[in-house]
């Protein structure tokens, strides 16, 4: 029945795919990529000239570095106040590296080579907020899709699952670009969204995948949907509406027994009662010491969808992702587990990582293995979507998402 579903979806495409996937008429698209909020420092190192602007369009250059503090009222650019609310930086069509000084620049930037730098194309965007920047990466489509591929997936995967990956993040990036005129940015660098590195782990195997459908978006009524993905669904993928609340027709559970190699298949996971009870209150939760944790009610697919605390002020019933939130998403990667003990250490195992809504990555890795197009997966995993050039699409409704990283 799974395979006849996805087979089911590579005919639905048709032929037609093809001439899709070569069309030249396209629209470039611009991604705003916040790569860091609240920054007091910035270097900024380039082979050329790094063109600074302001809001009033008055320009400076600098070369071959350039360094920025927030002192007060205004930003010191190598030593020189300049008071304004925003500046663009840009070195022609060359690349930039960043340096965050004094803030935790490997969370931040996602950097891990070149003593902490982060290699970006396109421009970047510093806007005053409150007492520091926001930075902000404006940056092609396809090159943000680049950057976030080989971040999000081992580049070393079967290509129709790379092909998979950076159709989802097109449609993703494509889907937030749309809805959010009104912000200083379209996603956020890390899970909240994506995880953008950059230049960083790009090779030929992501360009390929990319550059091969390039434009390509998944579509549900003429709009990009929202390509909600996660690491592994060990069973039945996610509905939206037990995670988010939020009914989507494309975001329903569909069968997913082809992940059991993920390493995150199943886990164990221990954590101080004490802890939890210190991150809970920290969360906005009023409780004293608990003395049970059980799980209180059921998603269709098998995942904690409630869970009912006593503690000696009384009883607190909260989500599964809510608890999953109040201990860190590393220490428990999923909702889909059991409580084992409750004393000075709790107990949980489970199976899967991440809320499971939308595309499985292990998942479609495994299908790509068998064969399987990244056509076919992508409509198995997001049921009544088609694949339409990005140029050809609508804006998609006020989106009913509530904030939530796709993975």
């Amino acid at each position: 029945m799974i395979a006849a579903g996805l087979l089911a979806g590579a005919a639905g495409l048709g032929l037609s795919l093809g001439s899709v996937m070569i069309a030249e008429a396209h629209a470039a698209q611009s991604i705003r990529v916040l790569l860091a909020p609240d920054v007091q420092q910035l270097e900024v190192h380039t082979d050329q000239t790094i063109w600074v602007t302001d809001e009033h369009d008055q320009s400076w250059s600098y070369r071959p570095v350039l360094r920025i503090k927030v002192r007060g009222h205004a930003l010191i650019l190598n030593g020189k106040p300049v008071v304004s609310a925003q500046l663009t930086l840009r070195a022609g069509n060359h690349d930039l590296k960043l340096w965050l000084n004094g803030y935790d620049t490997r969370t931040a930037l996602h950097a891990s080579d070149d003593k902490g730098a982060l290699q970006i194309s396109g421009l970047i965007q510093l806007v005053r907020r409150g007492k520091g920047l926001l930075l902000v990466n404006h940056v092609d489509l396809e090159e943000y899709v680049k950057g976030v591929v080989p971040a999000e997936v081992n580049s070393a995967w079967p290509p129709e699952m790379l092909k998979v990956q950076a159709v989802a993040t097109r449609t993703y990036a494509l889907y937030q670009h749309m809805l959010s005129s009104t912000r200083d940015y379209d996603v956020v660098s890390g899970i909240q969204d994506q995880v953008y590195r950059g230049r960083q782990g790009i090779d030929a195997r992501v360009v390929e995948a990319v550059e091969s459908t390039r434009g390509l978006v998944v579509t549900y009524q003429g709009a990009p949907i929202y390509a909600a993905f996660s690491s592994t669904a060990a069973g039945i993928t996610e509905d939206a509406m037990v995670v988010w609340s939020k009914d989507l027709p494309y975001l329903k559970g569909v069968e997913c027994p082809f992940d059991i190699e993920s390493p995150y298949y199943q886990w164990k996971a221990s954590l101080k009662i004490g802890t939890l009870e210190t991150n809970l209150r920290q969360q906005g939760f009023s409780l004293g010491t608990i003395s049970a944790i059980t799980p209180l009610a059921y998603s269709r697919a098998g995942r904690v969808a409630t869970i009912r605390i006593v503690h000696s002020m009384g009883e607190l019933t909260l989500r599964g992702e809510d608890l999953r939130k109040a201990v860190g998403y590393t220490v428990v990667p999923s909702t889909q587990f059991t409580i084992e003990s409750v004393g000075q250490d709790v107990i949980i195992t489970g199976y899967g990582a991440g809320h499971a809504v939308g595309l499985c990555q292990w998942g479609a890795k495994e299908l790509a293995e068998l064969g399987y197009s990244f056509s076919s997966i992508l409509r198995y995993y997001y049921p009544g979507t088609e694949l339409q050039d990005a140029s050809l699409t609508q804006a998609p409704p006020v989106p009913p998402i509530t904030a939530a990283p796709p993975s």
